[in-house]
């Protein structure tokens, strides 16, 4: 049986792992459709050791090569060898137009990112992606903003990974274990619940592919590698999103609509 059709797919997170982590699932899922797609990350340096994992995560969820903005993590100097600007740090409208340039010249359909709590832990990164991938969806389709970045292109829709507070399982208890706060969104936040299931072993994979985080206790992903498989998948098998339209909103063109 064909695969169904489905839209180009962005991702834009914070991290090399995070693409993995919070969206391997329909990423993989796009890829299989056939779709194309591809993953912005904003923090670390080609020459950083963690660029050839990432680059060995997207081989496996067939998602291209590494697009990296190129800042410092806030929590790690070794994320740019030589000295870098860290992306907590770096002037707004700056990271914006590193950020529009990809979406214009990739021009997705859809662009999945981190909400606006930093994904659980609150992460500073992970907020300021956030905040730099919501003006970044909306400047890529204004024609003079950043008139250097390519022609301007409109995302029929923006994602942001999230978990809801009823949907944590056995996540939340897993992050506590080792002192991590948990930032849960309420459930009539979340608008899309994906059973990635299916592809769920190529998200595995792509996750594993981050080997310095999985030989680590405390990441999530070296927490994953420590469990047993059935209440690993039980974790992995499903990913949530809010959507958080941009560009103009269907119906009366004269009023505002809910």
């Amino acid at each position: 049986m064909n695969q169904p059709s489905l839209p180009s797919l962005m991702g834009v997170f914070a991290h090399p792992d995070d693409e993995s982590l919070l969206a391997g699932g329909v990423l993989a899922q796009h890829h299989a459709a056939g779709a194309r797609t591809c993953v912005v990350t904003a923090t670390w340096a080609p020459t950083s050791h963690r660029a050839p994992e990432l680059a060995d995560a997207l081989a496996v969820l067939g998602a291209g090569v590494p697009r990296l903005l190129g800042y410092a993590d806030a929590r790690n100097p070794a994320s740019t060898p030589g000295g870098g600007v860290r992306l907590v740090d770096a002037p707004l409208d700056e990271a914006v137009g590193r950020l529009v340039a990809h979406i214009r010249e990739f021009r997705p359909d859809i662009v999945v990112g981190h909400d606006a709590l930093g994904q659980l832990t609150g992460h500073p990164d992970h907020r300021r992606a956030h905040q730099i991938t919501l003006l970044a969806v909306e400047a890529a389709a204004l024609p003079h903003l950043h008139p250097d970045a390519g022609e301007p292109w409109q995302p029929a829709a923006l994602y942001a990974a999230t978990h809801s507070e009823s949907g944590m399982g056995r996540l939340g208890p897993l992050l506590q274990s080792v002192g991590k706060t948990l930032l849960a969104v309420p459930d009539a936040y979340v608008t899309t619940t994906v059973d990635v299931s299916p592809w769920a072993g190529v998200k595995w994979e792509a996750i594993c592919a981050h080997r310095s985080e999985a030989a680590r206790p405390r990441p999530l992903p070296g927490l994953l590698a420590r469990l047993p498989e059935p209440e690993r998948n039980e974790i992995i098998n499903t990913e949530q999103f809010t959507r958080l339209s941009p560009g103009p909103a269907p119906g009366d063109p004269h009023q505002l609509v809910a």
